[in-house]
């Protein structure tokens, strides 16, 4: 059967997991993008799903909301969310028929909330990719498939982000053929898993390195590898002179016949 699926996403990783389905052959009957200003892939995804009406595709937050009794009458199986960055309300998350799901960048219940890689590396944590049900208290639904990734020694927050995406592509690609057909088969782990706030990442005590302090390389090494994003006021920083400075790192290994490595040239923005 073809189920009608509400699509919500932004991101390369929304567009990704969009052609899979339209692949299979599933036609969105409803599309949510990110509202200004933080869209980055509302265009393109609006382009895949040209088949719908206006009236089926609803921009942000406000687009959401307003469009709920919309939504309702379209008799939906399924909610998905690929990296959608607005909260779904709790209307919308009872509309589907068989549930409303997300793909999400952890292991959960570890790293649930914001700036996954960074905490995975920072505190040791399981990180992997995660397809779970929706409910109100934000990455905390039951979970229909995940996988775990084990870090390099040279991940960085950024490489390892693009390491997930691909890995949530694959999660994504195992779980659809059974939820295609209807049957949706959730687990609870026992584990307590960990949350972060956006805000989190900001905190001095986080990002700040004490020149001063006793530490280890290792030590240091992994806080720079936590703090390499692709943008420069989520990176590590010290102060000298009451300045402060920045640092990002790049890290890459010897290639495996003993030659050099490639000279790095940054992470690239997204």
């Amino acid at each position: 059967p073809v189920m009608r699926v509400a699509f919500a996403g932004d991101r390369d990783l929304a567009v990704q997991v969009l052609d899979h389905l339209l692949d299979r052959g599933e036609r969105p009957v409803a599309l949510l993008v990110a509202g200004p200003p933080g869209a980055s892939h509302a265009e393109e995804l609006r382009a895949r799903c040209a088949h719908l009406d206006d009236g089926d595709v609803f921009a942000g937050p406000q687009g959401l909301r307003a469009g709920i009794d919309r939504l309702a009458a379209l008799d939906l199986d399924y909610l998905l969310s690929v990296h959608y960055p607005h909260l779904v309300p709790a209307e919308a998350l009872a509309l589907p028929r068989i549930a409303a799901l997300n793909l999400h960048p952890a292991y959960l219940p570890y790293n649930r909330g914001w700036h996954t890689p960074t905490w995975a590396l920072l505190d040791g944590s399981p990180i992997g990719a995660t397809l779970h049900v929706m409910v109100e208290e934000v990455d905390a639904g039951a979970i229909v498939h995940r996988r775990r990734l084990e870090p390099s020694p040279g991940d960085t927050a950024h490489s390892l982000y693009g390491r997930l995406k691909a890995l949530e592509l694959d999660v994504f690609r195992e779980a659809w053929p059974d939820l295609a057909e209807g049957r949706l088969v959730t687990s609870v782990p026992d584990e307590a898993g960990s949350w972060h706030r956006r805000a989190d990442l900001f905190d001095p005590a986080v990002q700040r390195i004490d020149l001063d302090a006793p530490t280890t390389a290792g030590a240091v090494l992994r806080h720079l590898r936590a703090l390499t994003t692709d943008r420069w006021d989520e990176a590590a920083w010290f102060e000298v002179d009451g300045r402060r400075f920045r640092v990002r790192v790049d890290v890459a290994p010897d290639p495996p016949d003993g030659g050099r490595p490639e000279t790095p040239g940054g992470p690239p923005d997204r």
